[in-house]
């Protein structure tokens, strides 16, 4: 009965530490770039679901570098790993410092090969996460130390024996929340000068002699045509009620721009403008129903999410445009990212019109 019962702990000690040696979780270490000198790279994942959360860190040395805090997704099928440069959490800079490494945040495309022998490589690209730029070649090894610690620590170490519950995961996800108070700028009026003027005399006027005007008899006095005008009506002036973001959206056509798979535990999509920055603002309806409103579209990613489990089998998200801009149409870039999945689109929308892209949940 002891060898049963030791060889049952065996079996499950090993399948736990071959379990954990084939886990995207953990911390990864390499370069990231192209170049003479690649930036280094020490990455922190843990997976929840199809996401995934942890930091990033670009340094040159322990003194100087930057930590992101990241997002992504995992698809378990593909093996294919997408993540970002979420938020800059911390910036740090020694006394000599040759380079700033980290200084734009990146967008990394890889993926997960475990050739065996316990080595497991995270080989894809990287560009930068505004503009979409290249930045090169990616080449990350699982470890087993992190040389910067921080808040996963913990939540790697102990991924197989409880930590990997998605609660706790959330609960150390949001300590990268963190609220930016408004620059305020204090104006100081400039101080007023009051020049006091030198009196001037005034010079002395001469006596006015009032001549008295004649008295006309009033039967004499003449009548102006005026008094006999009707009075003259002013003409009426007619209001026109701008229709409502909704009313719009009803009353215009709406263009099918792409059908996207509906995967995983959550979508996530990026609006940009898609040309020059003119002031395009835009309303998202999803199913029927007004979701976001007053959107302005620039340069930097406006991002929305939705729970796969809280949409049907399928689903409409239409663009709506408020407005058209300095430059017609209203235009807008999309990133979407299902499963692990990236997908990208231009959307436009106009005042007769508006796009729409249609999420279908495939088994």
């Amino acid at each position: 009965m002891k060898k049963h019962y030791f060889f049952i702990l065996a079996f499950s000690l090993l399948f736990s530490l071959f379990a954990q040696a084939q886990m995207i979780t953990g911390v990864w270490k390499g370069k990231v770039g192209s170049g003479l000198k690649p930036a280094k790279l020490e990455l922190k994942l843990i997976q929840r679901g199809d996401s995934l959360f942890g930091t990033s860190y670009y340094y040159e040395n322990p003194t100087n570098y930057r930590r992101y805090a990241v997002k992504g997704y995992f698809n378990q099928q593909t093996n294919e790993v997408v993540w970002w440069d979420d938020e800059l959490l911390e910036a740090k800079t020694g006394r000599i410092a040759i380079t700033s490494p980290g200084a734009v945040p990146l967008l990394m495309e890889a993926d997960f090969n475990c050739p065996g022998g316990g080595v497991m490589m995270l080989d894809g690209k990287a560009v930068t996460k505004e503009e979409q730029r290249n930045k090169g070649d990616l080449h990350l090894d699982k470890v087993e130390q992190p040389q910067f610690t921080d808040e996963w620590n913990y939540v790697i170490d102990n991924y197989t024996v409880g930590a990997n519950d998605p609660d706790f995961i959330d609960s150390v996800a949001t300590i990268h929340k963190t609220v930016k108070q408004p620059e305020v700028v204090v104006v100081t009026p400039p101080p007023v000068i009051v020049t006091e003027q030198p009196k001037r005399e005034e010079p002395k006027s001469e006596p006015v002699v009032v001549q008295p005007q004649p008295t006309i008899p009033k039967e004499t006095q003449p009548v102006t045509k005026s008094e006999n005008k009707p009075p003259v009506k002013e003409p009426a002036v007619t209001v026109t009620k701008a229709p409502t973001i909704k009313e719009k959206f009803v009353e215009r056509k709406k263009v099918l721009t792409t059908e996207l798979p509906l995967l995983g535990d959550t979508i996530e999509i990026h609006f940009y403008d898609n040309a020059e920055i003119d002031g395009d603002s835009i309303s998202l309806f999803m199913n029927n129903r007004l979701v976001f409103e007053h959107v302005k579209l620039s340069d930097k990613p406006y991002v929305v999410k939705f729970a796969v489990k809280e949409l049907t089998e399928t689903n409409e998200l239409v663009m709506v445009a408020e407005n058209l801009g300095a430059i017609p149409p209203n235009t807008s870039y999309m990133i979407a990212y299902v499963n692990g999945v990236r997908y990208t689109a231009n959307l436009e929308s106009t005042e007769n019109s508006s796009a729409m892209i249609r999420f279908v949940k495939k088994e």
